[in-house]
């Protein structure tokens, strides 16, 4: 089962899939037509791209391919939509590669066996020739050309071949969502299919709008903030009340989303988003997640270079939380997107040392308190750290949207935030000799309580391990220790329940 969006309507696109019993005469009759729509499919993608309009090659393309007007159209349609999401992800359209960009370039090597050439030459079929599609349409009561028929206790996929010639073929299914779809057809719901040949077997996908139910769990009572991370792969999640006080944290270690194939991805992808809903369901509270775009770019984040390309590339953030959301939406549970700016350094230099806790589970506390509509201040004690980067750069941001009411204020129009300020004189002397941020800042909690900094030769205030009151309480640069509890369960310690933040 896959769901594939969620509209503004209250609807959700439920996908289910079923095998096709294909023999003999129909093989050679369903992969003509195959061929046939995926060759005008590709034309009218040139022809797009050229300036030509929908209705002038709906009414050109019939008679070249052999198609009636709705195959043709469903092939156009499914043309432009191709090209809408190249230029959304920043490719070129002239580029793109019908079949996969992988597989060409394996088949352009010269040193493969005649068994793997073979093998991969039959797989570039497949995707480049075996996937016709074709709309639903509410006013024909489903589907014309490619429509489910019942005869007897058996399902059929009546196939469109040409002017007034069908094939049946029968379906073997034994979905979960296979009735619920079965209970649609009865009504003359609407419902697309596409049709895909993989390894010389056939596959029916018959996708259709599911009504979402009233959302019944909302953020009176707390929220659940989500933290996803590429690497190491996991999602950290933490519950706080309505007062933005943590109740419980936890993570989930997401491996799978980064590794193997594109099904395999997809299906851990629906097991992940599973807990999330689970966790909500349990504690009565919405989820609040982060609008983020992950992109690589340079030196960012824990790791570097050809790994973290890979990772940033293969692991499926977009893909996992828009399973979340469809899925909380299925259960009436609120869903939040919100502005991640400044969650990770939030958390990092502000809740993360307080409680020993990692600062993907603090970040996540933010991201919580965020979609609750609550504020950050910077404490205290870290105010000498941030004046003193201002005496020596001269530059720091005043425009905090209202979460540093007690800082100093600074010139207008600066170009730093004051967490980002306070990032840069903190993080670095916790770990001088290494690029990586810190996975514990416990270290930083005696400088939250009492307030002592080390001062540098020319007088700078910052951090520094073995400075002042904190001498016997800081570990030694590049130090990391190691949490001995950690709480993935829906028990939280009593300190985290009694903390009180405003």
């Amino acid at each position: 089962m896959d769901i594939t969006g969620v509209d503004e309507m209250g609807t959700v696109k439920t996908t289910t899939q079923t095998r096709l019993n294909v023999r003999g005469e129909e093989k050679k009759i369903l992969d003509d037509l195959m061929r046939r729509w995926s060759s005008c499919m590709r034309y009218a993608y040139k022809r797009l791209l050229e300036g030509r309009t929908r209705n002038e090659l709906k009414r050109e393309l019939q008679p070249v391919f052999s198609l009636n007007s709705r195959y043709v159209d469903d092939a156009i349609l499914e043309a432009q939509g191709i090209i809408n999401l190249s230029k959304e992800l920043g490719f070129k359209p002239e580029k793109v590669i019908f079949g996969g960009r992988d597989l060409f370039e394996k088949l352009s090597k010269n040193h493969l066996s005649e068994e793997e050439k073979k093998k991969l030459k039959q797989e570039w079929r497949d995707r480049r020739q075996g996937n016709p599609y074709s709309r639903g349409d509410k006013s024909k009561g489903g589907n014309l050309n490619l429509r489910i028929v019942k005869e007897g206790e058996k399902f059929y996929l009546r196939v469109n071949t040409g002017v007034r010639k069908w094939i049946l073929l029968e379906l073997k299914t034994s979905h979960k969502k296979w009735g619920l779809f079965e209970s649609f057809l009865i009504q003359g719901v609407p419902y697309s299919v596409r049709v895909q040949r993989r390894n010389d077997k056939y596959y029916a996908h018959i996708t259709f709008e599911e009504t979402l139910p009233d959302t019944e769990i909302g953020f009176k009572d707390g929220a659940i903030g989500i933290d996803l991370n590429a690497f190491p792969s996991h999602i950290a999640w933490a519950e706080v009340d309505r007062e933005g006080n943590l109740k419980s944290y936890g993570e989930i270690p997401t491996p799978h989303l980064f590794d193997g194939k594109k099904e395999k991805r997809d299906y851990f992808a629906w097991q992940y988003a599973h807990q999330i809903v689970r966790i909500a369901l349990e504690k009565r509270k919405g989820i609040v997640l982060e609008y983020l775009k992950i992109k690589d770019k340079g030196y960012k984040g824990d790791y570097t270079g050809r790994k973290s390309r890979r990772i940033r590339h293969n692991f499926s953030y977009k893909k996992l939380k828009e399973r979340i959301i469809s899925l909380a939406r299925r259960y009436g549970i609120a869903v939040k997107e919100l502005n991640p700016a400044y969650t990770s350094v939030i958390g990092m230099l502000k809740y993360a040392p307080q409680l020993s806790i990692t600062k993907d589970i603090a970040s996540a506390w933010v991201i919580a308190r965020r979609g609750l509509g609550l504020s950050e201040r910077v404490p205290k004690n870290y105010l000498p750290l941030i004046e003193s980067s201002q005496r020596e750069s001269g530059r720091a941001d005043g425009s905090t949207d209202g979460r540093n009411l007690s800082a100093p204020k600074f010139p207008k129009g600066a170009s730093y935030n004051l967490w980002q300020v306070l990032r840069v004189a903190v993080v670095p002397p916790l770990s001088p000799e290494r690029r990586n941020i810190p996975r514990c800042l416990s270290p930083l909690k005696p400088l939250m309580v009492s307030g002592d900094v080390g001062r540098t030769l020319n007088g700078r205030e910052i951090l520094r391990p073995g400075a002042g009151s904190m001498a016997g309480e800081i570990a030694p640069a590049g130090f990391i220790p190691s949490l001995k509890r950690r709480y993935t369960n829906s028990s939280a310690p009593e300190l985290c329940a009694n903390v009180q933040l405003r």
